[in-house]
């Protein structure tokens, strides 16, 4: 029997169950969606090697712990200038393009990292970097709004976002022995040549759905009803030449402003700001946490480490099905896209819990239980697709990630003021708990109903 047709205003409109007989729906976009995957697995490999090359670089070139957080804040200094240019680049050259573009040129700035032998070209490259990837996650939404209809747009995030902490859990282990073997410059030879041949993989296989060899027209039809392909992405019917035109506006930067006045954009930029604090702590500060302030050894930390990204890879899938299973039950976009968010940002501020608990073990369950949640959280970019104003997605992109990578630079600085001026992690941690719980109450009184921006 076929699931409920939900007729709320906010609901989106499900594809009838196909005719026996008829046309079976072909699955280009869980092939799309693979490469969306793999391609923000390398960009958080990409952004991350360099605290795992760390130890042994700094030896070698020199480099103080003051000087070394300098370095790891530059990228986000970059990334973040770039968001608004980036989303507009988006806007103008789609997505194919983009994305293959970033993915060559932040690869490139990965591979010459392994080359430099002073602080300034590392600098530079780190730089270069966060402008590069800047149009990243702004295309992965674009895509999605264009390849899946909406109740499916949840689970396509989810899938992946849960790139970022898989890359990160599972490929650190090769990384630390490769490193060992062969020296930290051999990270960045890695790393950034796999980038470099992705890149050529993507060009290869991306297509918008209407050129995509493998979507028959049963997919194309699914999708459509569901309200994806999008004009800019979809053939023009007859008559539409106009419509289409009007869409590709030229871009003024009073249309920014008049996005950022909307309080769904605004709260949404709030709550993933909270979101991303608590991710931006588990990427920065959590091995230093667990080494001063719970005493434990290097082999241990490697262990444990691993146990939080891979309880956020779990979440990720979980907020993303559970949100796309309440659409298909008939709840409105309302309830299916910001409970899981709200739920997920309220259980994250448990983190506060382990300044209170003595066991490793325990700390360990609570610090997984909370970037558990902080995944279950990661579903913003699914309302990005939601609200974004017609042939404005790259913007409300942009302008979203310069938000909520606002906290890779915030959260750093405002940790190691606090552990510099008490010796202890007490107030960190509960900084980071009240940033979630700041976001949670962003999303239930500030963003509102979930409907497209009209400008």
């Amino acid at each position: 029997m076929a699931p409920p047709v939900s007729t709320g205003r906010d609901a989106p409109t499900l594809a009838a169950a196909p005719a026996e007989g008829a046309l079976r729906r072909s699955k280009a976009r869980y092939r799309i969606l693979g490469l969306l995957a793999v391609g923000t697995m390398i960009n958080y490999l990409d952004r991350t090697v360099l605290g795992i090359a760390a130890p042994q670089l700094t030896k070698e070139l020199g480099i103080n712990a003051a000087l070394m957080g300098l370095l790891f804040s530059a990228f986000s200094w970059s990334y973040v200038v770039a968001q608004i240019p980036g989303g507009v680049f988006l806007d103008r050259f789609g997505s194919k393009l983009t994305y293959y573009l970033a993915m060559t040129f932040w690869s490139l700035c990965t591979l010459v990292q392994g080359f430099v032998g002073s602080v300034g070209a590392l600098l530079a490259c780190r730089l270069g970097l966060g402008v590069a990837e800047s149009p990243c996650f702004p295309t992965n939404s674009r895509v999605v709004a264009t390849w899946f209809p909406q109740h499916e747009r949840a689970f396509a995030t989810g899938t992946y976002t849960v790139g970022e902490y898989i890359g990160l859990a599972f490929f650190s282990p090769f990384l630390f022995a490769l490193m060992g073997a062969y020296g930290w410059r051999s990270l960045f030879y890695v790393v950034g040549g796999v980038g470099i041949v992705f890149g050529l993989v993507w060009w290869a296989f991306y297509r918008e759905p209407h050129d995509h060899p493998g979507a028959n027209r049963a997919e194309l039809d699914y999708i459509e009803a569901g309200g994806g392909l999008a004009k800019h992405d979809a053939k023009p019917a007859e008559g539409e030449k106009g419509d289409q035109k009007a869409g590709k506006k030229g871009f003024d930067w009073r249309m920014a402003g008049q996005l950022l006045r909307r309080r769904q954009l605004a709260g949404i930029c709030l709550g993933q700001f909270a979101g991303n604090s608590t991710l931006v702590f588990f990427l920065t500060w959590f091995p230093t946490y667990l080494a001063t302030e719970r005493h434990m050894g290097w082999l241990k930390i490697g262990f444990f480490a691993i146990m939080p990204f891979i309880a956020a890879s779990v979440g990720v899938m979980f907020g993303g099905t559970f949100s796309d299973w309440m659409l298909r039950r008939g709840f409105s976009a309302n309830v299916a896209r910001k409970l899981p968010i709200i739920a997920g940002l309220l259980l994250a501020s448990c983190i506060i819990l382990a300044n209170f608990v003595q066991s490793n073990v325990t700390v360990i369950v609570i610090l997984s239980v909370a970037f558990f949640a902080q995944g279950m959280a990661a579903l913003g970019w699914t309302l990005v697709s939601d609200i974004a104003p017609a042939g404005m997605l790259g913007l409300t992109g942009g302008i979203f990630n310069l938000a909520a990578n606002l906290a890779g630079i915030v959260t750093p600085i405002v940790v190691g003021l606090i552990v510099g001026a008490t010796g202890s992690f007490v107030w960190a941690l509960a900084f980071i708990g009240a940033i979630a719980l700041l976001g949670a109450a962003s999303y239930i009184f500030v963003v509102g109903d979930i409907k497209r921006i009209e400008l």
